[in-house]
């Protein structure tokens, strides 16, 4: 039997994330959205791709959370995109009601999934859902250190001029302005980082790798990113579903790791069929864990304003 995915929010990341599962063949994918026709329309056209892209996944659109029964993995896209001007906190009180509904409908069809959470402000939506669905820590996971790692990696190739595939990097923290890339620990096919390029450089990478959901919000004017974040969940779902049990960074709910108690955070884990199987905790120096609870604490302040 295959595997069944669920992707909440018919929007751009909801259809990039549905047709990344489908051509992988991870599973056959119900697309929901709450817009009449929207998800049907998308879901028919990304199926009709099966025969030119040659996979055998099917995907079909809904309205109805009856559809989405049984599901392996549920993936959280639904929320309002942020727009020029507009900070992630700027989302939080309107996205956490619909993250709210939308988890609640998704657990009672599904209630042995593990749920992906994609909807801004990130790491608070990754609260919400597990607050409202009860469900086991590892069974709740955020996307973010995977989009936040690529676009670092990316940055570097550019200034580099080299292969992205050469390059490893890790982005902990909170998916926002305070956000912890760690350029002491990229490296450039195995040379670090700090031996290629000078310290401006590389703070001037750190700066756009934290504003790089921003760049792309400005630049569009109309919306935010949706190829990346959608790349970044598919390569999340493949490794629940797999079993690959890759380590990646993602929004992991922390009970002590790094000192940071009660709130999700971007960290390494290992992602397998039990979702988040474990967190590695990285060796950091003085400077890098006091980022990294710092950006805790911020998310934890905006976690203390929600109202469920």
């Amino acid at each position: 039997m295959r595997n069944k995915i669920t992707v909440i929010g018919a929007g751009h990341v909801g259809e990039h994330v549905a047709m990344g599962c489908a051509m992988k063949e991870l599973g056959d994918v119900v697309l929901v959205d709450i817009v009449d026709g929207l998800p049907q329309g998308k879901g028919l056209d990304l199926f009709e791709a099966s025969p030119v892209e040659g996979f055998d996944s099917a995907i079909r659109g809904s309205n109805d959370y009856a559809d989405t029964a049984g599901s392996d993995v549920v993936v959280i896209t639904a929320g309002l995109a942020r727009k020029p001007g507009m900070s992630r906190d700027d989302l939080q009180s309107k996205n956490a009601a619909i993250v709210k509904a939308c988890t609640e409908q998704a657990v009672v069809a599904s209630p042995d999934a593990v749920l992906v959470v994609v909807s801004n402000p990130l790491d608070v939506m990754c609260y919400v859902a597990k607050r409202v669905s009860r469900f086991p820590k590892e069974r709740v996971v955020g996307m973010a250190g995977i989009l936040d790692t690529a676009r670092f990696r990316a940055f570097i190739a550019l200034e580099l001029g080299v292969s992205v595939e050469s390059i490893q990097a890790l982005v902990l923290g909170g998916h926002g302005d305070s956000m912890v890339p760690l350029p002491r620990l990229t490296t450039v096919g195995g040379i670090p980082l700090p031996e290629l390029l000078s310290g401006e450089r590389i703070d001037a990478l750190v700066k756009r790798t934290a504003g790089g959901g921003g760049e792309i919000v400005a630049l569009l004017k109309t919306g935010s990113a949706y190829y990346a974040p959608g790349a970044a969940v598919t390569e999340m779902v493949e490794s629940i579903l797999r079993d690959k049990k890759k380590v990646l960074p993602c929004a992991a709910f922390l009970e002590g790791e790094y000192g940071i108690e009660g709130v999700y955070v971007g960290v390494p884990a290992v992602l397998g069929a039990a979702g988040v199987e474990r967190v590695l905790e990285v060796k950091l120096d003085a400077a890098e864990i006091d980022l990294l609870r710092t950006s805790a604490g911020l998310v934890k302040e905006q976690q203390a304003k929600l109202v469920l």
